[in-house]
């Protein structure tokens, strides 16, 4: 019986020593330890919310930044992502989508004599004054006496004859005042006169047509019953005023 007993003794050591070693459950699944394995999880985590929330995570070469700076456990954001989001992060990293206004300076371009209409302010003395000088008033006026010409004078050009009366001439040879008689006139009524009268644009036209038909001697229309030469109120004074002066 004693024999019996240490041979399943002896077949139970041998057995004993021949299995495989039990592994270590305090290392995680292809890691040296559990610390190792957390650090990898969270790390891949951080990757994960950084694809979904379209920001990239770089991580420093031999750092391994802690799992409650990175992702927070209820889900709200960070400390740093609210400063980055009130701009008061570094600088190097926030970084604005809206250009910085650009700044340029007041004396960059000469300033021009006219105003918001374009309308010259050449009368205006502190406008002209920023845009030129004496030197360049004296370099002005000499290019333009290089540049003057004297025209000398030429004869006029003879008047054509089959232009009709000449108001102009007409009106310089006389010399009385209107509605002063001086030619002999028949019975003409004031209807007659007024209908005749509103057939021409103007009187100017009324007097070149009275004169053309044997006035002011003769009136066949009744355009001057006044006699005094002046059809249809025609005045003579613009012409005599002219001529003076």
């Amino acid at each position: 019986m004693t024999r019996i007993w240490l041979s399943f003794s002896a077949a139970f050591v041998l057995g004993a020593c021949a299995a495989p070693p039990v592994p270590d459950s305090g290392a995680g699944v292809g890691f040296n330890d559990y610390g190792t394995y957390q650090s990898a999880q969270a790390q891949a985590r951080a990757e994960r919310e950084a694809a979904l929330s379209g920001t990239t995570t770089v991580q420093t070469p031999g750092y391994q930044e802690p799992l409650s700076s990175t992702v927070p456990s209820n889900g709200a954001p960070s400390a740093a992502e609210i400063n980055a989001a009130l701009n008061n992060g570094p600088a190097s990293d926030t970084i604005s989508a809206t250009p910085a206004p650009i700044t340029t300076s007041a004396t960059a371009s000469a300033p021009v004599a006219t105003n918001a209409a374009g309308i010259s302010r050449e009368q205006n003395f502190d406008a002209v004054s920023d845009l030129r000088g004496i030197e360049s008033d004296a370099a002005l006026r000499q290019q333009q006496q290089a540049q003057y010409q004297q025209v000398a004078p030429t004869a006029l050009p003879t008047r054509p004859s089959d232009t009709g009366p000449n108001l102009a001439n007409f009106a310089l040879s006389t010399t009385n005042a209107m509605g002063e008689k001086i030619y002999r006139r028949g019975f003409t009524t004031e209807a007659r006169h007024n209908r005749n009268c509103s057939s021409y644009p103007s009187p100017s036209e009324a007097q070149v047509a009275f004169l053309s038909e044997g006035g002011p001697q003769r009136d066949r229309k009744g355009l001057d019953p006044d006699g005094d030469g002046f059809a249809c109120a025609w005045d003579p004074r613009p012409f005599r005023a002219a001529a003076q002066g």
